[in-house]
């Protein structure tokens, strides 16, 4: 099979829109932790939903600045398992799990989470469209999560977090008494593996402050 110049125009684009989806992935982390919130606001679309009801990368900044201020002393995230998925020439869907530690007044809080994340690229650049934060756990790093509702913020009621939720194999295991006796399912389409699990599953109403 002949390879066309306009073939591999089209598979360097996607190498290169990978590598700098997974750049923009690493600088959300650094200008977070560094609370360079305006660099943080420019890694996102220019009509970014900020909070409930505000959008625009300044509402943005402002948002996630008194978000950072009332909760965090400092905080590093660490970024882990990455999945980026090409859905169009422009655009992408990402699951990206992140090991985060926050100091927040006299405890230290560890937690393990996952981003669900939808990429587009606005003049010519890789912006997140949106961040879907999906929590497992969260707790003093002396005081392991065994149990339910394992977000433990110091000073609140725990509760729980939405790590599996986005994913309907998770419960459908734990329903199951043994095996899944059912035939196996063909293979995910290639750019499609995200999706293929995920099987149209929604979650909202999560508490992200």
């Amino acid at each position: 099979m002949s390879t066309t110049h306009d073939d591999i125009l089209l598979r360097l684009d996607r190498i290169e829109s990978r590598d700098e989806i997974r750049q923009l992935i690493s600088k959300y982390s650094l200008a977070l932790d560094m609370r360079d919130l305006d660099a943080m606001a420019g890694l996102f679309v220019p009509d970014v939903k900020a909070g409930r009801d505000t959008y625009g990368r300044q509402a943005f900044r402002d948002w996630l600045d008194d978000t950072m201020r009332k909760q965090f002393d400092g905080t590093s995230h660490h970024v882990g398992t990455t999945i980026i998925e090409l859905t169009g020439p422009d655009e992408a869907v990402g699951i990206v799990y992140s090991k985060n530690e926050h100091e927040t007044g006299p405890e230290w809080v560890i937690m393990q989470m996952m981003y669900y994340d939808h990429y587009k690229r606005v003049d010519g650049r890789w912006c997140f469209a949106r961040r879907q934060p999906l929590y497992w756990y969260a707790t003093d790093l002396n005081k392991p999560p065994i149990g339910a509702r394992k977000i433990r913020w110091p000073g609140r009621e725990p509760y729980e977090g939405s790590f599996h939720a986005l994913f309907p194999s998770w419960k459908e295991y734990w329903d199951r008494s043994g095996p899944n006796e059912g035939a196996i399912a063909e293979p995910a389409p290639l750019e499609e593996f995200i999706e293929t699990m995920r099987r149209g599953q929604t979650v909202s109403g999560i508490r992200v402050r």
